[in-house]
């Protein structure tokens, strides 16, 4: 069974940064894609950026330029550093991965993590 969990979530003021990790456990062939995605309060959870097996990386339009997406293969962990953070950045966080066990190629999700933003 493959485990998502998320960490580094928080209260920080308008302007500051935070570092998401996820980091996935279980028995693991590989990763082949892993992506954060996040969900305010009545809105549909939204991409935020991914990154597949040889570093491509997607993000969307309202955090280019703000954060940034890697990877620890080693770690079987994913990052997601948040910088200048705003009121609407304001989410749960969610860790998702596309995972290829003995079983075959499964999507997972972590529980997620708060990210709150304070003007």
């Amino acid at each position: 069974q493959v485990q998502l969990v998320e960490s580094g979530g928080g209260l920080v003021q308008a302007g500051g940064s935070l570092r998401l990790s996820c980091a996935a456990s279980g028995i693991i062939f590989s990763i082949r894609t892993s992506g954060w995605y996040r969900q305010a309060p009545g809105k549909p959870r939204e991409l935020v950026a991914s990154i597949t097996s040889v570093g491509s990386t997607n993000y969307a339009d309202s955090v280019k330029g703000r954060f940034t997406i890697s990877r620890d293969k080693d770690k079987n962990t994913v990052y997601l550093q948040m910088n200048s953070l705003r009121p609407e950045d304001t989410a749960a966080y969610y860790c998702n991965a596309l995972v290829l066990t003995r079983d075959g190629a499964r999507t997972y999700w972590g529980e997620g993590t708060r990210v709150t933003v304070s003007s």
